[in-house]
């Protein structure tokens, strides 16, 4: 019997472009797509079970398929169709829960690969300039999918512990982005004009969803040396690049607003369903996040074909122009950054550094 490799969340974008890629990997004999709802993409040729994770159903799905590696894809921050936020969250942790219970029942399961996010560190003004794998959270996430990422992963140690023949792989994900992305931030980047918070130029990274499929590709085949690729790793392009910098490249003007605005202005947004503009994603827009890839480098041995520069250029290429010319905004951008803050002064320097 061959490899068989067992795809969760496969309706989304990401999930089926990956199957899509397994179906041509010569070292795969077989793939099957998992998810509630079919999906609206074709599937290359892999098989497709409709099947509710969150339900005890998908142990029977993964006995009767002999799946010996399981990419777990299905954590995630956006519902999908009408799904609610709820949904999401009983998707990411109770779902989570039923597949590693049917894969530690499973005598044939020797891989799983979880999709996870570098939101685990969350973003506070004093965390560290660069986080490693190893680096614990200022201060837990309290709701929202970094949340919902924290306890996944917690759960994926505990199977781990309890099966230690299965090798387990996590992988930390920067923002992905892409010409076909469709996250919360891509949403807030496509704003006709970006709030920003007053005083805050945040570092973010990104990782292109072409690199995104290569890194899930590798992290699910037997390494090369035991144990090579088991463990948990950040997934990032290499560089940063800062808020104005996003702003400028897609010609979309900025609105500083104090922090309170901000999250006003989020909670409208939401409610009125243009995005998801989270507190988790407002606190990324005020503090920002850099992750550590030498472990992605040296142990998984992935090294991504796009930088984050790189990877934004082609997500704005796919967003059209902005409402001006990338160098009038440059000018504005560079003139609100040199007034001084409301209430005197400049930026110290903690703030300029986020």
């Amino acid at each position: 019997m061959g490899k068989v490799v067992l795809v969760t969340g496969v309706a989304r974008q990401l999930g089926g472009r990956f199957v899509r890629r397994l179906r041509r990997d010569p070292d795969v004999d077989r793939v099957v797509g998992v998810d509630a709802v079919p999906p609206e993409h074709h599937l290359g040729g892999a098989d497709f079970v409709q099947a509710d994770i969150r339900q005890p159903t998908i142990a029977r799905v993964l006995a009767e398929t002999g799946a010996d590696t399981v990419v777990h894809m299905d954590v995630t921050g956006t519902p999908l169709g009408s799904g609610s936020r709820t949904s999401v969250k009983e998707t990411n942790v109770i779902g989570t829960l039923q597949l590693l219970g049917a894969c530690q029942k499973s005598p044939v399961v020797r891989r799983l690969v979880v999709k996870s996010s570098t939101n685990v560190y969350g973003s506070a003004p004093r965390d560290p300039a660069v986080c490693t794998e190893t680096t614990p959270a200022k201060s837990l996430p309290s709701g929202g999918f970094a949340k919902d990422a924290v306890e996944v992963e917690g759960y994926v140690r505990g199977f781990a512990r309890r099966r230690p023949d299965v090798a387990v792989c996590v992988l930390r994900f920067a923002n992905i982005l892409g010409p076909l992305t469709d996250t919360p931030l891509a949403s807030y980047f496509s704003l006709p004009v970006l709030p920003t918070v007053l005083g805050y130029d945040p570092r973010l990274q990104f990782v292109h969803e072409d690199d995104a499929i290569e890194v899930l590709r590798i992290a699910s085949h037997e390494p090369r040396r035991a144990t090579l690729n088991s463990g948990t790793f950040n997934i990032a392009g290499d560089g940063v690049l800062l808020l104005s910098q996003c702003s400028r490249r897609l010609g979309r003007p900025t609105v500083p607003l104090p922090l309170p605005a901000v999250t006003w202005a989020g909670s409208l947004v939401r409610t009125l369903g243009v995005t998801d503009f989270s507190p988790e994603q407002i606190r990324l827009l005020t503090h920002g996040r850099v992750v550590d890839t030498t472990q992605m480098r040296e142990t998984l041995g992935f090294r991504p074909t796009r930088t984050t520069a790189e990877t934004f250029a082609d997500f704005a290429r796919g967003r059209g122009p902005g409402l001006l010319p990338p160098q009038a905004v440059a000018a504005a951008v560079d003139r609100v950054a040199a007034l001084p803050l409301a209430g005197g002064g400049h930026p110290t320097p903690t703030q300029s550094a986020n």
